[in-house]
């Protein structure tokens, strides 16, 4: 066979290869494989029950949601390469900031420099725990169904859970449910020392 034959039977079969990978590309990046997607749906819980959470983060520090009794604690499960979990990371280093806020990111994909290059780039400063071993994970498992990565949940300063986001968290809609988690907190307070 001639080496332009040869050439050109390469060049046609790359080109099929090429084409059949485009024909089965996501058709944006919320389609990425690796994750299940979620609409943003929120489901607020009454009497929810009480998040008892605890692990390491990536330097091996210690992280335990009971440490932060008394503020409303958003646990957001996510992972570098997820990108409804970028597009939110802003939005939550900003409600981070709030002094009546504390975040705590559930990491079990990551390894700790892509988690420390994802806080450099988002400026992230809350602690991410590490769940490679599933066991924080499991532990939100037993709470409330885990059903998309980003899942963001929403405790009440007493500990107890108010509310969960599945996929990307519209900030209005976080400031909304912090807002109720920190009220209804207060009134629960009030009516016991009644």
């Amino acid at each position: 066979m001639r080496p332009a034959a040869r050439l050109a039977i390469f060049a046609a079969v790359l080109l099929a290869i090429v084409l059949t990978l485009v024909g089965c590309a996501p058709g944006d990046a919320t389609e990425s494989p690796g994750y299940v997607s979620g609409d943003g749906t929120v489901t607020v819980m009454d009497d929810g029950p009480v998040v008892e959470l605890a692990g390491t983060d990536f330097a091996g520090e210690p992280v335990d949601i009971a440490d932060y009794r008394g503020q409303v604690v958003l646990v957001n499960v996510w992972y570098a390469s997820c990108p409804p979990c970028r597009a939110e990371a802003p939005d939550l280093a900003e409600l981070d900031a709030r002094e009546d806020v504390q975040l705590i990111g559930v990491n079990g994909r990551d390894d700790a420099p892509t988690v420390d290059a994802f806080d450099r780039t988002f400026g992230i400063e809350y602690p991410s725990i590490d769940d490679t071993d599933g066991a924080a994970t499991a532990t939100l498992q037993g709470l409330v169904a885990m059903n998309a990565v980003p899942t963001t949940l929403v405790v009440d300063p007493a500990g107890n859970l108010h509310a969960r986001v599945i996929g990307t968290a519209d900030p209005s809609t976080l400031k909304s449910l912090i807002e109720e988690a920190a009220g209804g907190a207060a009134e629960a307070a009030a009516e016991g020392a009644a």
